[in-house]
């Protein structure tokens, strides 16, 4: 079995392209021509150069003593949020750039749920001398103010999406809208491995960097190329498809996927899609998605913004319905006690959805001999209002808790 995309867009049964007719040209000229534009000598050579001399790549793989000594075996770091701007986001945002300016676009498109894909965004616009528009719903506005105020010294502007739940689905409606109305000279740079084909496969072919660093980094400490595990944390995907991508067929790699439980998965609270998902199609491409019996999306909940995504992205569907990828779910709290766990026992204040991924390493019952790595996807800065509001008062709700008045 493959886990790579097929020539019609799908892994498995899930993918595709189910979009508008207006998109139609935009898509089809994407899709035909990505592969030979990103791989073009002069591409590749610009896009190292900048993961190099303007992102700081490659990222370390860093042996967490501490954290090992508490869980077992051996657990590695692979520290993503140590790249410009704070997490993996701007890999895909560096190459989805050049790939705009190659296809002749003057104008830029963004959705973005906890801000970093938002602000990778606005950055690489700003690098590039381009028009940047980012849209981000109410609730995210309000609880990632800091990303917020980064994309506007940018440069971006960012424009708030009202309808339904005002977080990251909403956001990404709004950017299919605008792309709609203006397919000539916009190009979407969607940040997540979600969308019509040929994004999945694109932003995980960008993200691959990650799991390429980790296997020479793996052979260098270890004198091997393959951990036991590899651990990362699901919204949409795009960290966790840029973390499996070199391992995808090496069966002796468990790929782990941790889901954002919320409040628990049966509380009507959640956004653990591949428990309470079903088939269906959601911004463009068929996948696993919370949905009632009729169709309509249910509202996901997550006190990250990240992973407050009602679907996932096709290819984990897949790796997940094919059993080739373990999952788990996290809570809000434990997401919050594994955050303060890390700060405390390794001086690395993780992202809210990072935290998620620590968070299972407990249920995983690690052997001494077992290597794990757990893609450190972003750094905490842009959650410390949530982190403060929970050190200061550990038992009870949270203000960022999806605006609840709290």
């Amino acid at each position: 079995m493959t886990y790579q995309v097929d020539d019609k867009g799908y892994y498995g049964e899930f993918g595709g392209a189910f979009i508008p007719e207006m998109l139609h040209s935009n898509i089809e000229n994407l899709k035909n021509q990505y592969i030979k534009l990103i791989y073009e000598e002069g591409f590749q050579k610009e896009f190292n150069d900048l993961l190099k001399d303007y992102v700081g790549r490659p990222t370390p793989l860093y042996l967490a003593k501490r954290l090992s000594g508490l869980y077992g075996g051996k657990i590695y770091l692979k520290r993503e949020d140590l790249n410009h701007t704070g997490a993996h986001k701007i890999n895909n945002t560096i190459g989805q750039i050049l790939l705009a300016q190659r296809l002749g676009k003057k104008r830029i498109i963004a959705e973005t749920g906890a801000g970093q894909h938002g602000v990778a965004t606005a950055t690489v616009c700003a690098l590039m001398g381009l028009e940047c528009i980012v849209y981000m719903g109410k609730v995210d506005i309000a609880r990632q103010a800091p990303n917020v105020a980064r994309m506007r010294m940018l440069g971006a502007e960012v424009r708030p999406a009202l309808s339904g739940s005002q977080t990251l689905k909403d956001a990404t409606n709004e950017a299919i809208r605008d792309w709609i109305n203006n397919p000539e000279d916009t190009h979407y740079i969607i940040g997540s491995v979600v969308g019509p084909h040929p994004y999945p496969d694109m932003v995980a072919r960008f993200q691959s960097v990650i799991s390429e660093e980790m296997k020479w980094q793996l052979l260098e400490k270890e004198n091997r190329e393959s951990p036991d595990y590899i651990v990362a944390c699901v919204g949409g995907g795009s960290n966790a498809a840029g973390a499996y991508y070199h391992y995808l067929d090496d069966e002796s790699v468990t790929l782990v996927a941790v889901e954002a439980a919320g409040k628990g998965i049966h509380t009507g609270e959640s956004a653990a899609t591949s428990v309470l998902g079903s088939r269906g199609i959601i911004h463009g491409s068929r996948t696993l998605l919370m949905q009632t019996e009729d169709g309509q999306i249910v509202e996901p909940y997550s006190i990250s913004a990240g992973l407050d995504y009602p679907g996932i992205g096709p290819q984990h569907a897949h790796l997940i319905a094919s059993g080739r990828a373990k999952v788990y779910s996290a809570t809000d709290k434990e997401a919050l006690v594994s955050a303060m766990e890390l700060s405390k026992i390794e001086g690395i204040i993780p992202a809210l959805e990072t935290s998620h991924a620590l968070a299972i390493l407990g249920q995983m019952k690690i052997k001494d001999h077992e290597i794990v790595i757990v893609n450190l996807s972003g750094r905490g800065d842009k959650d410390l209002a949530t982190y403060i509001d929970y050190l200061d008062n550990p038992e009870g709700e949270h203000k960022t808790d999806h605006g609840h008045g709290k």
